[in-house]
C-alpha cells in the first residue's frame, strides 16, 4: 500500500512532462506556420505552371492590375476639370484704386485714356486672369479646360481663353487705342492694377478627385467556385497571371477577417496536435526507455520542431524551394544515435506536418518519405565517413526517380518537365553532406556517442590505451580479448558490437595505477602476500573507482564510464571475501569491505560485458582445456551472475543469455585448441 501513492506521483510526473512536451512543441510550430498560403505559389509570366491544377476555391473578383489602373487614373486626371472661384470683388477693387490714383488721368495722354483703361480692364477681368505659375502649369495642354465657380453656377472655361498677370498685362498696353502711348503707360505700373481673380479651390476639386477615382471599377470579370483556373506545365500569359494575383488579394482579405483568422489557427492547432500526441503515445508504448533520458527525448521533439519552424519562414517569406531543406537529417540523426523506428516515426511526422503549409503536398510527402527510407536503410550502422556520402548520393538520387515518376503519372509527358526542382534536390543532397560535422554538435549538445566516436576510442594509439598497454600489458590483452568475445555475443543477440567493444578495452582502465595487484600483470611477485584480505580486496576493488576518475580526466563519453562502473556490478572480490571467511570464522565479515560499488547492469551491452569479463578471466586458471571443462566454466560463472540478480535491472532475456553461453564456449574451444607436435627431422 505504501507503494501506491509513489507509483502514482510518478505516473503524474511523467504525464505532466509529456503533456508540456506536446504542448511546447505545437505552440512553436503553430506560431510559426504560415497564415496565407497564397505566400506558397511563385507565379511568373511567361513560364510554365510548376504545381498541381489549380481550381478556384471560392468566388472572387478579377482584379485589374496595378498598372491598368494607374493608366485609368491618369487619363481620368487628365480630364480632370479643376474648380477656380471667382472672385467679383478683385475687379471693383482694382479699377476703384486706379481711377483714385489718377483723378486727373493720366499726363501725356488724351482726355478720357482712363476710362478707356478702365474699360478694357474690365473686360480682361471678365475673362478671368489666373496667376502665371498655374496659368504656365494648366496651359502646357492646350485643351485644358477649368470650371469657374461663379456663385452657384461653374461653367467649364477652357485655358487658352483665360490671362496670365503677364498676358493681362501685355494685353492692356497693346490696346489699339492705346498703343502709341506704350511707352507712357510703361512708366504707369499699369500691372499694379491686374491681379488674378480666380483662385484654386483645393477642397472642392480634391472632392471632387476622390469620387472621381472611386468610380474606377478596380475588377474586370469575377471568378467562379470551382473554375480552372491554371494546369500544371500550362505556361502563365498575363490574364491567368493576373487571375492568380487576384486570388492572392482576395485570400489575405479573406484570412484579414477575425473569425477566419481563428479557424486556420484552431485547426493548425488541432492538426499538429494530433501529429505531435501520436509521436509520443508511440514513444510512451514502444520506447518508453527513452523518457528515462531526458536528452533523447529532448532532441527528438528538439529535430521535428526545428525542421517544421525552418520550413514555415521558408514557406512564408517564399525565400526559396522547400527542397532545398535536408529533412533526410531527421532521420539520420536519430537513425545514428537511436534507433530506424523511430527514425521513420519521427520522419512521417515532421514531414506531415510540413506538408501542411504546401499547396502541393502529395508529391512533397512522395519525395521525403522515399528521402527518409533510404537514408535509414543505408545507414543500418555508421561506421565510417564514406557512409554519409553514399547515403547522401542514395537520397539524392531516391528523391528524383521519385519526382519524375509523380509527373509522368499525371502528366504522361516527358517535353514539358520543370527540371528547375531537380536542380533543388540536388542542392538537398549536397546539404545534407553537413550531417558529418552537425553528427558531433548533435552527439556534444544531447550527451550521444556514435559509432564513429567509439571507432576513434578504439584506436590503439589513444593515450589510455597506449598507456594500459605499457603499464599494464596482461590487462591490455584481456581488454582485447574481452572486447572480441563481447563483440561476438551482441551480434548474436542483437546488441551493439561496437559499443561494447569499446566499452570492453576501458572497463579495467583503473589497473594502470596499480597493476602489479592484478595477476595478469604479475611476473613472479605477488605483492597481496603482505596484506590482509581486506586491504587486497579495497585494492582490487579501487580499480573501478580509479577508472571513473581517469574516464573523467581524459573526458570519455559517460557510456563508457558506465562500463567501467557496472563491470563486475555489486559483485564481491570472492577470492579475499572466501579466504577471510575460512580464516576468521569468528569474525563477522563486513559485506561491503569486499563489494564493489556497482551498479550493476542496466543495459544489454553492460551484461554482455559483465559475462565475457568474468569468463574471460576465468579461463585462464583452467587446468586443461577440453569442451567439458569450458562449457562447466561457462556455465557455472553465468549462472551464478543470474543468480545472484546482477542482470535484473538489464533488459537481457534467458534466450539472450543462453545465446551468449553458446558464443562463450565456442569462441573459447577456439582460442584454446590444442596444437599438434611437430616432429625433429632425425640425423
Amino acid at each position: 500500500m505504501k507503494n501506491q501513492p509513489i507509483i502514482k506521483n510518478t505516473f503524474l510526473r511523467n504525464l505532466l512532462i509529456k503533456v508540456a512536451l506536446v504542448a511546447c512543441t505545437v505552440a512553436l510550430i503553430v506560431w510559426a506556420m504560415p497564415r496565407d498560403s497564397s505566400t506558397n505559389f511563385k507565379v511568373e509570366t511567361g513560364k510554365p505552371w510548376r504545381y498541381a491544377d489549380f481550381t478556384a476555391p471560392f468566388d472572387f473578383p478579377i482584379y485589374k492590375s496595378e498598372k491598368l489602373v494607374n493608366k485609368e487614373r491618369d487619363s481620368l486626371l487628365r480630364e480632370f476639370e479643376p474648380y477656380y472661384e471667382y472672385q467679383a470683388t478683385v475687379e471693383n477693387t482694382q479699377i476703384r484704386q486706379l481711377k483714385q490714383d489718377y483723378p486727373n488721368g493720366i499726363p501725356g495722354l488724351p482726355e478720357g485714356s482712363i476710362e478707356l483703361i478702365a474699360n478694357e480692364l474690365h473686360y480682361i477681368y471678365q475673362q478671368g486672369i489666373l496667376n502665371s505659375s498655374e496659368y504656365n502649369k494648366l496651359s502646357a495642354d492646350t485643351s485644358k479646360t477649368i470650371r469657374v465657380v461663379d456663385g452657384k453656377k461653374a461653367v467649364s472655361t477652357p485655358v487658352n481663353k483665360l490671362y496670365s498677370t503677364v498676358g493681362a498685362y501685355e494685353k492692356l498696353i497693346l490696346t489699339p487705342k492705346l498703343s502709341e502711348y506704350k511707352a507712357i503707360l510703361a512708366k504707369c505700373n499699369l500691372n499694379d492694377y491686374i491681379m488674378a481673380n480666380l483662385t484654386y479651390d483645393k477642397e472642392r476639386s480634391e472632392t471632387s478627385v476622390d469620387d472621381l477615382l472611386n468610380n474606377i471599377p478596380l475588377a474586370s470579370g469575377v471568378v467562379q467556385r470551382g473554375q480552372k483556373i491554371i494546369d500544371r506545365g500550362e505556361i502563365v500569359n498575363e490574364r491567368t497571371y493576373n487571375i492568380m494575383e487576384s486570388f492572392f488579394r482576395e485570400s489575405e482579405r479573406r484570412q484579414n477577417a477575425d473569425a477566419k483568422f481563428s479557424f486556420i489557427i484552431l485547426g493548425e492547432i488541432l492538426y499538429v496536435g494530433i501529429l505531435v500526441i501520436c509521436f509520443t503515445i508511440y514513444l510512451s508504448l514502444f520506447r518508453r526507455d527513452y523518457y528515462e533520458k531526458p536528452r533523447s527525448v529532448m532532441m527528438l521533439y528538439s529535430l521535428i520542431l526545428l525542421f517544421s519552424v525552418a520550413a514555415s519562414l521558408m514557406v512564408s517569406h517564399n525565400v526559396l524551394h522547400i527542397y532545398i531543406i535536408p529533412f533526410a537529417m531527421v532521420p539520420i540523426f536519430i537513425r545514428v544515435f537511436m534507433d530506424s523506428r523511430t527514425a521513420f516515426m519521427a520522419h512521417t511526422i515532421m514531414v506531415l506536418i510540413c506538408a501542411a503549409m504546401l499547396q502541393h503536398p502529395l508529391e512533397f510527402i512522395a519525395v521525403e518519405e522515399v528521402a527518409g527510407l533510404v537514408a535509414i536503410f543505408s545507414l543500418r550502422e555508421l561506421s565510417s565517413r564514406s557512409q554519409l556520402f553514399w547515403t547522401a548520393v542514395l537520397v539524392t538520387g531516391a528523391t528524383m526517380l521519385t519526382n519524375i515518376s509523380i509527373y509522368w503519372i499525371q502528366h504522361n509527358d516527358i517535353t514539358s518537365i520543370d527540371y528547375s526542382e531537380f536542380n533543388y534536390l540536388v542542392i538537398n543532397g549536397l546539404v545534407l553532406f553537413c550531417s558529418y560535422p552537425l553528427l558531433y554538435i548533435i552527439e556534444k549538445t544531447f550527451n550521444f556517442t556514435s559509432n564513429i566516436t567509439l571507432i576513434e576510442l578504439s584506436d590503439m594509439n589513444k593515450e589510455l590505451l597506449r598507456r594500459m598497454s605499457e603499464v599494464a600489458p596482461g590487462t591490455f590483452q584481456h581488454s582485447i580479448q574481452v572486447g572480441n568475445l563481447a563483440a561476438e555475443i551482441a551480434n548474436k543477440i542483437g546488441g551493439k558490437s561496437q559499443l561494447v567493444r569499446t566499452g570492453a578495452l576501458y572497463h579495467d582502465i583503473g589497473k594502470i595505477q596499480n597493476p602489479i595487484y592484478f595477476t595478469e600483470n604479475q611476473a613472479g611477485i605477488n605483492p597481496h602476500e603482505g596484506k590482509t584480505y581486506i586491504e587486497s580486496a579495497q585494492m582490487l576493488i579501487s580499480h573501478v573507482t580509479e577508472g571513473l576518475k581517469l574516464a573523467e580526466k581524459y573526458n570519455l563519453p559517460q557510456v563508457i564510464r558506465e562500463f567501467i562502473a557496472t563491470h563486475h556490478g555489486l559483485g564481491k572480490t570472492k577470492y579475499f571475501y572466501v579466504k577471510q571467511k575460512n580464516e576468521f570464522p569468528e569474525e563477522d565479515v563486513d559485506d561491503l569491505l569486499f563489494t564493489y560499488p556497482g551498479p550493476n547492469p542496466s543495459t544489454k551491452e553492460q551484461a554482455i560485458l559483465m559475462m565475457a569479463d568474468a569468463v574471460e578471466a576465468a579461463s585462464r586458471s583452467l587446468p586443461d582445456y577440453t569442451e567439458q571443462s569450458i562449457r562447466e566454466l561457462v556455465c557455472r560463472i553465468i549462472d551464478s551472475q543470474v543468480d545472484e540478480g546482477y542482470f535484473r535491472d538489464c533488459p537481457i532475456t534467458f534466450r539472450d543469455i543462453q545465446y551468449a553461453k553458446t558464443v562463450l564456449i565456442e569462441k573459447l574451444k577456439t582460442i584454446y585448441h590444442t596444437r599438434i607436435s611437430y616432429p625433429e627431422l632425425k640425423k
